[in-house]
């Protein structure tokens, strides 16, 4: 079985487990040992005398099929478990090794109840699902591999021994080419290999083909507007739209919108393929648009790849790749704009206009208005970005305000 193959002893004891015990905080990282070692405070915290533990991790070679059933976990671990049982994120990887990740949750079961185990044997099932439980002895904790095939294969112990924090969170390792895209033909194969259980992907990749032609000469300047939702995007646009004579595009651009429900129910992975996608059919607009008017884009790659860094990324801001890391660079592929400007107001001004709004909210915008710490990440993968990196417009006085200073910042550049 892959399972046993991915996570027998000796690959076992070469992997390091990550759990995000406090988001507030980096993960708690341990690792596994065939010598008993005494937990560090942290790690009694989540190992202690409290409850019933079970970790399981999703790994198989299908990419489609790994990022289907960890959603399909996901949402019913969170829908079926408790209010006794908490669910944290977990991982498995090996330092410094790209793509070595396998993601997962951990359980913590204060019930009496054996809800946990029932949910948990119909996943021990597949063979893309490891399921491990936690046993305690005085001050030591051991792993065990549960399967209903051939039990455990390892006879000795596998205690739980506390590790030093990674020197990038563990999500690092997996983000590129799976949570943002760095090139056209990594997002396009994800969707072909999502045809046979989801159809209207063939539709997404006639788009795509029709498009194809991204490159342009010396055209007209070409000006991207980002920003968090309620920031003034849409009434910036349409004011630099009719100042400057110039074209207005989206991005996502309209053609993808009868697409956008269905893919915004898949997990990330075909999400954010369908969307990258969208980056390169708005950047054939552009490329067409450009050599007869000045274009102005609400939103580009820089929102596509923020809001997903961010997201794949568990916990603090910290946590977010390094500055000048390659996560952050355009990809090479992608028409580059001339001019990027983020769009900021403070929290409680966009929470405001959010409210007067009253419109639908994606995910991840919901996730905006009530994690402080999304915001931030959010906000700070942006500032990151580099090649071409955001200016910073500040966007709370009013609009005609807003207008004049991006229109100053404008002409000072490119004297339209």
């Amino acid at each position: 079985m892959l399972k046993r193959a991915m996570f027998r002893c000796g690959q076992l004891c070469s992997r390091v487990f990550a759990v995000e015990f406090d988001l507030r905080t980096e993960p708690l990282y341990f690792t596994l040992s065939t010598t008993p070692q005494v937990l560090h405070h942290a790690h009694q915290q989540l190992f202690g005398d409290e409850g019933k533990l079970f970790s399981l991790y999703v790994h198989c070679d299908n990419r489609i099929e790994k990022a289907q059933t960890h959603a399909e976990i996901k949402h019913k671990l969170f829908v079926t478990l408790s209010r006794d049982c908490d669910v944290f994120e977990a991982s498995s990887f090996i330092p410094d090794v790209k793509n070595s990740l396998v993601k997962g949750f951990f359980i913590r079961d204060k019930s009496t109840a054996t809800l946990s185990e029932d949910v948990l044997k119909t996943f021990q099932q597949r063979k893309s699902v490891c399921v491990f439980s936690y046993k305690r002895e005085g001050q030591y904790c051991w792993q065990e591999m549960l399967s209903p095939v051939n039990q455990v294969e390892e006879s000795v112990r596998q205690y739980i021994t506390p590790a030093e924090s990674a020197e990038h969170h563990p999500s690092t390792l997996n983000i590129r080419n799976s949570d943002v895209f760095y090139n056209m033909e990594e997002a396009y194969k994800v969707l072909q290999e999502c045809t046979d259980i989801i159809p209207v992907s063939k539709e997404v990749l006639k788009l795509v083909d029709e498009q194809l032609e991204t490159s342009r000469g010396d055209g007209f300047p070409v000006i991207v507007i980002e920003g968090l939702d309620a920031t003034g995007k849409t009434t910036l646009t349409e004011a630099l739209r009719e100042s400057l004579n110039a074209t207005l595009l989206k991005s996502p651009p309209q053609c993808l919108a009868p697409f956008r429900q269905r893919f915004d129910s898949e997990p990330p992975l075909i999400r954010r393929a369908f969307y990258a996608l969208g980056n390169y059919i708005t950047a054939a607009h552009i490329g067409k648009e450009s050599l007869r008017t000045p274009v102005i884009v609400d939103r580009y790659w820089h929102s596509t790849a923020a809001y997903a860094i961010a997201t794949a990324v568990g916990g603090r801001v910290e946590n977010l790749p390094k500055p000048g890391s390659e996560l952050y660079q355009w990809p090479e592929d992608l028409l580059k704009p001339n001019l990027v400007l983020l769009l900021t107001v403070n929290p409680e001004e966009r929470l405001r206009r959010l409210r007067d709004r009253g419109q639908d909210k994606t995910v991840e915008e919901a996730e905006l208005e009530i994690n402080q710490l999304f915001r931030l990440k959010v906000e700070e993968a942006y500032r990151r970005i580099q090649n071409p990196a955001c200016i910073i417009v500040d966007a709370s006085p009013s609009p005609q305000e807003v207008l004049q200073q991006v229109q100053h910042l404008i002409r000072n550049k490119y004297h339209l």
